[in-house]
């Protein structure tokens, strides 16, 4: 099994409201899931945000905590309620309704990658199905309510930046002719998960920095965002898209020529993300 449930980054001094949270960019795979799957190891990686982790690193130095998965996607989905059981994959669950989520294959025990390729040549027992969620997506969730909690607690209000990335395909077809192609996609479930003011100064963090933003559209935010995202009790939550052409090789899942310039540029952004929550009698960290 994979080692970990998670991996919390905490600052030495939490100077924010704002928490950084990646539930996809894992990439431990156990040896026998990998010997059991249909697709080879690198499709298998296909569904990760793979290098989020990395382009988000910083974030604890500017006095934010951030939480990442200890299991990949494939395994898991930490994106998704953990009644979303798939008929398809596990045995003794019933149809509860329609879920496209899950129809087509993604739900929290995905039955397959991207591209719609079948991870499992048959269906699992629904005590395994159960075994994962309690030993990954339980702890993960426990995690993030934990550290959404102090930050509301220390600083009145939470502000959880949901990361993600896209596969560049992902926007084809939602891009005006003459239109600049977006780099983001920020997702606060059209203003129920967040609010406006929040959600603007997250989108003015990435506008700066020279990127495109758009929001909600094709990604409006999922599970977490709508369970996170609460803001007339102080919490909000942004689901945010990066295009994954920015900084790597879709198709090797390496990281691109232009890697370490993306990620000196999102140090900034992340920087201006964590003041968003930051008292304003506090000085900034690097004063």
């Amino acid at each position: 099994m994979p080692n970990a449930a998670y991996h919390l980054r905490a600052p030495i001094r939490r100077e924010t409201s704002v928490v950084f949270a990646s539930p996809h960019s894992a990439c431990d795979y156990p040896a026998w899931f990998l010997a059991q799957a249909l697709p080879d190891a690198l499709a298998m990686r296909s569904s990760e945000d793979a290098f989020i982790d990395q382009l988000f690193g910083t974030a604890p130095q500017h006095g934010a905590p951030l939480l990442l998965a200890g299991m990949p996607r494939a395994f898991v989905d930490l994106n998704r309620s953990a009644d979303e059981l798939d008929p398809a994959l596990i045995h003794g669950v019933r149809h509860a309704g329609h879920n496209p989520r899950v129809a087509s294959g993604l739900g929290v025990i995905p039955r397959v990658v991207a591209g719609g390729r079948a991870i499992y040549d048959g269906k699992m027992s629904l005590p395994e199905a159960r075994r994962r969620i309690d030993l990954y997506w339980r702890p993960y969730h426990a995690a993030l309510i934990g550290e959404m909690d102090r930050a509301h607690k220390d600083f009145g209000r939470a502000i959880l930046i949901d990361c993600h990335s896209m596969p560049h395909e992902a926007l084809d077809g939602t891009v005006r002719p003459g239109a600049r192609r977006p780099d983001v996609v920020l997702g606060d479930r059209f203003g129920a998960s967040a609010s406006r003011d929040v959600t603007e100064r997250i989108e003015a963090a990435f506008t700066r920095a020279g990127l495109c933003v758009v929001r909600n559209t094709p990604f409006a935010g999922a599970y977490i965002t709508q369970t996170y995202g609460r803001p007339p009790r102080g919490r909000h939550a942004v689901q945010v898209e990066i295009d994954r052409a920015l900084y790597m090789n879709e198709k090797k899942i390496q990281p691109s020529a232009d890697f370490a310039a993306f990620q000196a540029l999102m140090t900034g952004v992340i920087a201006e993300l964590a003041d968003i929550g930051r008292p304003a009698r506090m000085p900034l960290a690097a004063e």
